[in-house]
């Protein structure tokens, strides 16, 4: 069987216990054999994994010139392609539920999101998109 690609991306936090139970609400699956006091692998359907990191931890990953955002910045948008609203709807109801907050929400017809940002302030994209229904131009 051939191995596919994996994506990992690496969140910044603050709170490695809250934010490992945030991940796991939302239904992604701790990998312990790459977890410990200072970072966190959590796996979502098999299709991504975030790797949770502690400041300091992260920190031996960034040449000297580098920094990291401050928690009312955003450097980039994580965005989710879901097979249904009500999926969209589920997951977004989930993380607000499990502490997230709500920054927008959308409806176009042929494309519906409903975005929120985590504990730490990473902004993730829930959405449901038919590529069939865009508009003509």
């Amino acid at each position: 069987m051939e191995k596919t690609p994996s994506l990992y991306i690496n969140l910044i936090i603050e709170d490695l216990p809250a934010s490992i139970e945030f991940y796991k609400t939302l239904g992604f699956v701790q990998n312990f054999d790459f977890s410990n006091d200072d970072a966190a692998a959590l796996a979502w359907k098999d299709e991504f994994v975030v790797m949770l990191l502690t400041k300091n931890f992260a920190k031996t990953f960034l040449p000297e010139r580098k920094t990291f955002a401050e928690k009312n910045m955003t450097t980039a948008l994580y965005a989710i392609g879901f097979c249904s609203r009500e999926e969209v709807d589920t997951w977004y109801t989930t993380a607000l539920g499990a502490g997230a907050k709500m920054t927008q929400e959308y409806d176009h017809g042929f494309m519906y999101g409903r975005d929120f940002e985590d504990l730490d302030g990473h902004i993730w994209e829930a959405f449901w998109m038919d590529p069939a229904g865009m508009p003509k131009e």
